[in-house]
């Protein structure tokens, strides 16, 4: 019997009235689920029972296949439901447990992942864990029945020895985030994440060690501030290769634009085809940091196609941008199969099928289309005799190749790629899933943002615009941030990320459209991350107190998604210079400083707040533009800077007759500034004091390469 008859025959179980997708994706299964909440634990209290915590989230390939093998069965389901209570968490609606359990279970294994299992107490305290369980014993795993049976009778003969190991996990959690600040910072420590960064590169393939890679967007927001900061060439040419590399394999989608999650080989071929948001936001601001770096349109078409796929499939009518897409998906060659990327793959045969002959031949040369398929690797056997998109010859090589003109070459690939991608479009397209979190549109807020005002796109900034006031009208109550939306309900707490990451998000859209609404949300907001999350000792908490879970953690990785505590701090920094609040900047350096010691011990597990340290090193920076928004003079100085990578520089724009936008909390020297001689004018100021006025572009250009 397959899931799908399974669930049809199956009554459904308490998550029936979740609207996660993922709790609605176990809503069916025979296990007697609860969402988390204070019931379960009562239960288990009351029945003497040890709890089963199985996190996930709805695109997680290996949390599928939990699902087919175990939680569908009745055999497995009649153990957990006889001798434990099973509790089922989406862990991007809840990361504050996740983050929780996570750091417990790779405590008590030395890895991570999910699917996660975890088994606690009645008072949540983790007693035993890991991943993915297999149904039979293998893969050097317990069966996952005769793991449970182990447990219960652990539970039912030696509750002692559990309690012990509780108790000594629990202490390790509540004293994870009790370290001591540092009292001074140290500079060597970027010098130090740098030689890490240049000593695990892959100067073949390019990425960071061997095989698996994972883009940390975060590394390159490092390297490329430090190469500015340190003239280092090689720290901006790792950046540059890689990024051009990640382009160009398989990872990202040649056809639809956007990347997909990592690469399983280290030639950046063969993905693994789940597509996040978080991936597209963060990565969309590395290439368009790349561009302005290096004037390649390369990096600027990378951006624009990633956006435009987010805007195409991924965006809500009102505005609001989903989380992601699946990496399983439905064979279109056998609509009874699912598989591994499916929806992406071709045979070479459909291409010849489709394509003329000639537009057939430069698409099959330029992406390496074989006739047996080219995946690199196949070890479960999803891309038998099926293709990945890559780039194997540019056009010019594709150009020689086919000895044909590389104009023709190019118009003949552009061609092929609409073509293919409208035939695409017609198969069974992967889940979506379609909840909405604060922290993630906070994220694509920014790439939008950037994208408009470092491309010149207004549409972009428009659309940052929308998922602004998306998030501000459902997601904020009573000046309080919520966590998710999807299919008209907002619901959780907001964590840090939510905070941190939106914040910055209208801080990008302030710097942007320079509109002071955005500018004056961003500092309510902060306040009230202050009041929720802050730690006297410096930092912030990654949950609010009011969560009530075991203890309160600090997320210490800038990993997949920044750590909140990275953003927060450039957040505060940023806040502090514009406004020339010496609080802010102080609640920026705590920041920094209570996570001294993880720093200077491996600075590269936290590059981003590394990049905070070297930006609090600087001398802060104001752009003040006096002119009106809409006049041209005005918008040539716009775009002279906003041509130029500066990641210290704060921009303030002002009409020096109505005082335009000028934030409630500026300093008072601001407002004396005028328009000289009836055009848009600029003052480059830094430490608060400031270069004589110029007018033209040129003068405004020598004047930031000068300075900044």
């Amino acid at each position: 019997m397959d899931g799908q008859e399974n669930k049809n025959k199956s009554q459904p179980n308490r998550l029936i009235d979740e609207k996660s997708p993922y709790l609605q994706q176990h809503a069916f299964n025979p296990v007697n689920w609860y969402p988390w909440g204070d019931e379960p634990f009562e239960i288990a209290k009351r029945e003497n029972k040890p709890l089963f915590l199985s996190i996930g989230y709805s695109t997680c390939h290996w949390c599928h296949v939990m699902e087919r093998e175990s939680f569908e069965s009745e055999a497995i389901a009649q153990i957990l439901n006889d001798h434990f209570i099973s509790i089922k968490v989406d862990r991007e609606e809840r990361p504050d447990i996740d983050q929780l359990y996570m750091l417990a279970t790779q405590a008590m294994t030395g890895s991570g992942g999910w699917p996660m299992s975890v088994f606690l107490f009645p008072n949540g305290k983790p007693f035993y864990a890991g991943t993915y369980f297999p149904p039979v014993q293998r893969f050097n795993q317990p069966g996952f029945p005769d793991l449970l049976l182990a447990i219960q009778r652990a539970w039912s003969d030696n509750q002692a020895n559990l309690t012990e190991s509780a108790d000594k996990i629990t202490d390790f959690l509540e004293g994870f985030s009790n370290m001591e600040a540092i009292k001074n910072l140290d500079p060597s420590w970027s010098d130090a994440a740098y030689q890490f960064f240049q000593d695990s590169y892959d100067s073949q393939y390019h990425g960071f060690g061997e095989g698996n890679k994972f883009p940390r967007p975060s590394c390159f927001e490092f390297l490329l501030s430090y190469s500015q900061k340190r003239n280092n060439e090689n720290a901006l040419a790792m950046s540059r290769d890689t990024l051009r590399a990640m382009a160009m394999g398989g990872m990202y989608d040649h056809l639809g634009g956007g990347f997909h999650r990592y690469s399983v080989d280290k030639q950046w071929r063969v993905p693994h085809f789940e597509k996040m948001l978080y991936d597209q936001a963060q990565l969309t601001v590395t290439y368009l940091q790349m561009y302005q770096l290096s004037g390649e349109d390369f990096f600027a078409n990378v951006a624009k196609e990633t956006i435009d796929y987010v805007l195409r499939d991924l965006q809500h009518e009102q505005g609001g941008i989903f989380s992601a897409e699946d990496a399983d998906s439905v064979n279109p060659y056998n609509p009874n199969e699912h598989g591994e990327g499916a929806f992406y793959l071709w045979k070479e045969s459909e291409i010849r099928e489709i394509l003329d002959n000639e537009t057939a031949e430069a698409f099959i040369t330029c992406y390496g289309i074989r006739p047996h398929g080219n995946a690199l690797n196949d070890p479960a056997g999803d891309f038998t005799g099926r293709n990945i998109p890559y780039i194997a010859h540019s056009a010019e090589e594709t150009a020689e190749i086919l000895q044909k003109d590389i104009a023709e070459v190019s118009r003949l690939v552009a061609e092929a790629r609409i073509q293919l991608l409208h035939i695409r479009n017609k198969r069974v397209k992967p889940h979506l899933d379609d909840k909405i979190l604060t922290s993630w549109d906070g994220l694509m807020i920014s790439a939008l943002a950037q994208a408009g005002r470092i491309l010149d796109i207004p549409a972009y900034l428009n659309e940052g615009k929308r998922v602004a006031e998306f998030i501000l009208t459902n997601l904020r109550v009573d000046n309080q941030l919520l966590r998710r939306w999807r299919d008209g309900e907002a619901r959780f707490a907001a964590v840090l990320d939510d905070y941190a990451f939106f914040v910055q998000g209208l801080l990008d859209l302030h710097m942007a459209c320079q509109e002071k609404r955005y500018l004056e949300t961003a500092i309510e907001l902060s306040h009230e991350q202050l009041r929720l999350f802050a730690d006297p000792a410096g930092g912030f908490f990654s949950s609010q107190e009011s969560a009530g879970l075991l203890t309160r953690i600090k997320e210490t990785y800038d990993g997949a998604e920044p750590a909140g505590n990275s953003v927060s701090a450039l957040n505060f920094l940023r806040l502090g210079r514009l406004l020339d609040k010496s609080e802010w900047i102080e609640i920026a350096e705590k920041t920094i400083k209570a996570f001294g010691k993880t720093l200077a011990a491996q600075g590269s597990a936290m590059p981003l707040l590394l990049k905070a340290m070297e930006i609090l090193h600087q001398s802060p920076q104001q752009l003040i533009i006096c002119g009106s928004p809409d006049n041209e003079d005005t918008q040539k100085l716009l775009r002279t800077v906003n041509s130029k990578y500066l990641p210290a520089l704060q921009i303030l724009l002002l009409d020096d007759e109505e005082n335009y936008h000028l934030p409630a909390d500026s300093p008072e020297y601001i407002s004396n500034m005028k328009k000289i001689d009836g055009r848009a004018t600029a003052y480059l100021c830094t430490n608060y004091s400031c270069n004589a006025p110029v007018n033209e572009p040129e003068e405004l250009l020598q004047l930031l390469s000068e300075n900044t």
